[in-house]
């Protein structure tokens, strides 16, 4: 007898059957399928075709494959400002596994160190919580957002975005850094409502059950094949250092009008108010300005300028028309100061 072909048809009937019932992800085929398949063989006995013969069944249970990837979202630090309460840092948190697990969160702060976007962890935040994206806009919104601390029922391949969320605290200088971590760890999944048991990985020889096997790859604080992932991101401080500074110049006087004035009773006096914010922080907002003026002088009607420049450490006579006059007091409010810059609020008075 002469076994001419093998002939795989029924095989890839077989298969088809299979990959219908369970559905392929990139993660691979799910955890606790089971993959069955049945060959046949046709030939031919003196050029007579026989009966084709078909194998047993053969069937395996197709194991779970746990692995995952907690990642920040961006490249760049995130800017806060001394006191700023709800900072937020983004993650993912993906479920590569080619099954449903639960994934237990914690948060932590490195002491001291290279942080994620470089400088060196130099204080903590405070406070912190962290929170699943609930309406999926990938913005930490307060009150809407879910504050949690596992993951439940996390599909193959499915992903989910995390924010870890913290106070900075007041005093906080221009540079400081705040490095953070997120950390995932797989559980059991299928509970529903709880966080599964943690996942023990099988040891010794493959048995005929569904086994588990820890495929991860090392986080910036775990090991390989630990069924944790973790990243760091971080906060860094941006502040506005303010200084103030005022001047004064005679502007005219009664005898010798504008040239060479003299401080003599009569004489204008225009006062500028300098405020300068320091390089490499952030810009000042509504900047308020107040300056009381001189019981032995008056103050010169709608002479109030500001937002103006300072060229050489000297004020310019520029600026715009604003500000208020009140029971003594000069005011006004200048709406920004770059960092790096000087802005102006200049005003007259007259020497009683």
């Amino acid at each position: 007898m002469t076994i001419k072909k093998l002939h795989m048809g029924s095989c890839g009937i077989v298969a088809l059957a299979v990959a219908s019932a369970t559905p392929a992800f990139a993660s691979g085929t799910t955890a606790g399928s089971s993959i069955t398949n049945t060959a046949s063989i046709s030939y031919s006995v003196g050029g007579v075709s026989q009966p084709s013969v078909n194998s047993n069944t053969d069937s395996f249970v197709v194991d779970r494959k746990v692995n995952l990837t907690v990642a920040e979202v961006g490249s760049a630090t995130t800017v806060v400002a001394p006191g700023q309460t709800g900072a937020y840092t983004t993650f993912t948190l993906q479920n590569t596994s080619n099954a449903v697990l639960d994934f237990a969160l914690t948060s932590a702060q490195t002491a001291g160190g290279t942080a994620a976007h470089g400088g060196t962890d130099n204080f903590d935040v405070t406070g912190v919580t962290i929170y699943s994206d609930t309406n999926s806009n990938g913005v930490y919104d307060a009150g809407t957002d879910t504050a949690v601390t596992y993951i439940d029922e996390l599909a193959a391949d499915a992903t989910v975005t995390l924010f870890v969320v913290g106070n900075v605290p007041s005093g906080r200088a221009t540079g400081d850094v705040s490095n953070v971590r997120l950390t995932a760890t797989g559980r059991e999944g299928g509970t529903g409502g709880s966080m599964g048991a943690a996942l023990v990985q099988t040891t010794g020889a493959n048995t005929a059950a569904m086994d588990t096997v820890f495929a991860d790859g090392a986080g910036v604080s775990d090991a390989a094949r630990d069924a944790a992932h973790s990243d760091d991101d971080d906060y860094t401080v941006a502040t506005a250092t303010l200084t103030v500074s005022k001047s004064s110049s005679v502007v005219s006087d009664p005898i010798n009008s504008t040239t060479n004035p003299k401080a003599i009773p009569g004489a204008v006096i225009s006062y500028c108010i300098q405020v300068a914010n320091a390089s490499g922080g952030a810009a000042a907002t509504s900047v308020s300005v107040s300056d009381i003026v001189p019981a032995n002088m008056t103050y010169v009607a709608s002479s109030i300028r500001l937002n103006g420049t300072v060229t050489g450490g000297v004020c310019n006579a520029d600026g715009v028309a604003g500000g208020s006059f009140s029971s003594g007091t000069v005011s006004g409010t200048i709406a920004t100061v770059a960092a790096g810059d000087t802005r102006t609020l200049v005003f007259q008075a007259t020497i009683n």
